[in-house]
């Protein structure tokens, strides 16, 4: 008897991510091999199926709800993946086209005809050996597209994506300029959110340690003269805005040392849309200008509180 959840060992077991073991990758993959509940994987087919028969498919048999406008779902979590791992292919029309087609690819549905044999594990074997597990390709891909940045000289390196491309930016080009021999407290990374974060040094200036999401995105010490620079990366939102002032001022209630508020952008563009936010007294910083700040008021270019 086939079921939801045999499909997604044979996923796992191929090697696919984790969003592609996720149910309607499961139920695509049962109809696209035509298996209902009272048949055996050995039974696998390959014929040519659109996704609207896919739908229709996994309703009528394993009791789904997926109405016609999942088409885009299907073809965006499932089924695009699957023909990355050679495991589906397309008949090459237009995507538009109402005869676009999927099916399973013959080495596949082989693979699929295997499952619960003694002959399994051979034939998962050979099908990885030819056609590397798609969580290794994606795993790859996602390493040559990490970014590389020295924190207090030692290599790191920050996943992929513009808030991080902004504090690898951050780091490089405003610290050296506008906080010369700062050393950096804390840093958090999009996938490992405490990447950087010298609890003793925090501790020693009377942070109160928080969890993560209280914490600014960026914290420099200039220990020549005790100031602390709080700095958000901005790429959609976290702006030094007077609640955000409050939420840090609480934080670092004992801390002595001079705070300078700094909100960072990737673009001038960016900063327009937030600039009415901004708390006064604070500062701003543009890393497509990375020579100048804009103060916002008061009688120092750039100093503590």
């Amino acid at each position: 008897m086939a079921s939801i959840e045999e499909a997604r060992e044979i996923l796992k077991n191929m090697g696919m991510p984790k969003a592609q073991q996720a149910d309607i990758c499961c139920y695509a993959l049962l109809a696209m091999a035509g298996i209902r509940p009272n048949m055996k994987w050995s039974e696998a087919t390959n014929g040519w199926t659109r996704i609207h028969d896919m739908i229709q498919f996994s309703n009528a048999q394993y009791g789904s709800t997926y109405a016609e406008n999942s088409r885009e779902t299907f073809r965006k979590q499932a089924l695009h993946h699957f023909r990355r791992a050679a495991f589906a292919e397309d008949n090459g029309t237009a995507t538009n086209s109402p005869n676009y087609r999927y099916r399973l690819t013959d080495e596949a549905v082989a693979l699929l005809r295997s499952y619960q044999s003694a002959h399994w594990d051979d034939a998962l074997s050979l099908f990885i050996e030819h056609h590397a597990r798609l969580i290794d390709v994606y795993a790859s891909k996602k390493k040559m597209t990490m970014m590389p940045v020295q924190i207090n000289g030692a290599k790191f390196v920050f996943s992929p994506g513009k808030h991080n491309e902004l504090q690898k930016a951050i780091i490089e080009e405003f610290a050296p300029r506008f906080a010369p021999y700062s050393e950096c407290l804390y840093v958090g990374d999009t996938v490992e959110k405490d990447l950087v974060k010298n609890v003793a040094k925090l501790t020693e200036l009377g942070f109160e340690i928080t969890l993560h999401d209280k914490m600014p995105d960026i914290v420099l010490y200039r220990e020549d003269k005790n100031w602390i620079y709080f700095v958000e990366s901005v790429t959609s939102v976290g702006p030094m805005d007077a609640k955000r002032i409050l939420e840090i001022a609480e934080m670092t209630k004992d801390v002595s040392a001079g705070k300078i508020f700094v909100t960072a952008f990737l673009d001038f563009r960016t900063y327009k849309k937030f600039s009415e936010s901004l708390a006064w007294e604070t500062e701003v910083w543009i890393a497509e200008m990375p020579e100048h700040m804009i103060h916002l008021n008061g009688d120092k270019f750039l100093g503590p509180r």
